[in-house]
């Protein structure tokens, strides 16, 4: 997978992905954008990618949309507004949904600054590492008179509350990586030299398990914030009714037993 805004590298099962734009504090722009649409539908057809890690180069992980892009200005006759309700159905919208619809688990490395949509890209790992010197900051309302978009009020509302996600929004304070893992709006905080090797620890350890079994473990937990206790157990009874007719059950119940180490199967 070559792009001309991403880095790409196998490490066995695992697909590393680095934005690659580290003068601009990896922004946003409108080739980064398309570059993580066309990773993310290259990984939904690569049989032998089993996780995937993704990071930022240089000293921020992102800074959210690229203001100094040639493209984000409206055409003549459009209103800014217009413009703005458009690329982000056009453009935003298909990589937060791809990214966080992955048929293979997502670790995210939070390497520094993470800003605006930047922000939202963060959250959509299965699991976000945070280093010890990153931040979360949505700067859309009170630096730009806008709203979070790309998914942050969704993140910031079901993980840490009502209260929370508005104060962080109205306000645009910084969440410290420290202060994030504490109240769970990402799963770990590392010291900054850590951050890469635990990140691919994480994400090599997930692309060893059974991934339809982690899949489902994102659905239900996914669900579980809008359903009722009801609803909330036939989902897991229909995906336990799924995956104890998969090899990966079997295997598990076999490795089990026989006391070692289960050897799930590749995508």
């Amino acid at each position: 997978m070559k792009f001309e805004n991403l880095a790409c590298e196998r490490i066995d099962g695992v697909l590393k992905v680095e934005l690659n734009r580290p003068a601009k504090l990896n922004s946003l722009s409108l080739g980064l954008l398309r570059d993580l649409r066309d990773c993310a539908e290259a990984i939904q057809r690569d049989r032998e990618v089993r996780a995937v890690l993704l990071t930022g180069t240089g000293r921020g992980f992102c800074a959210g949309a690229d203001l100094t892009d040639p493209s984000s200005f409206p055409a003549p006759g459009q209103s800014m507004g217009q413009f703005l309700a458009s690329r982000l159905r056009a453009e935003y919208h298909p990589v937060a949904l791809l990214w966080t619809s992955l048929p293979v688990p997502l670790v995210v490395a939070l390497n520094g600054v993470a800003a605006g949509a930047g922000v939202s890209l963060a959250l959509m790992g299965d699991v976000t590492v945070a280093a010890r010197s990153a931040s979360l900051a949505l700067v859309f309302a009170p630096k730009l008179g806008l709203a979070p978009d790309m998914g942050a009020t969704y993140f910031y509302t079901r993980r840490l509350g009502e209260a929370r996600a508005r104060h962080a929004a109205l306000t645009g304070t910084p969440i410290t990586g420290e202060e994030a893992a504490r109240i769970g709006l990402v799963a770990e905080c590392v010291e900054d030299d850590a951050l890469p090797e635990r990140a691919l620890q994480l994400a090599r350890t997930l692309s060893e398990g059974p991934r339809e079994a982690f899949l489902a473990v994102r659905q239900l937990t996914a669900a579980a914030g809008s359903a009722s206790f009801a609803e909330q157990l036939e989902r897991e009874a229909d995906a336990q009714g799924r995956l104890g007719d998969t090899p990966d059950f079997l295997e598990g119940v076999t490795a089990f037993r026989e006391k070692r180490a289960a050897r799930f199967r590749a995508r």
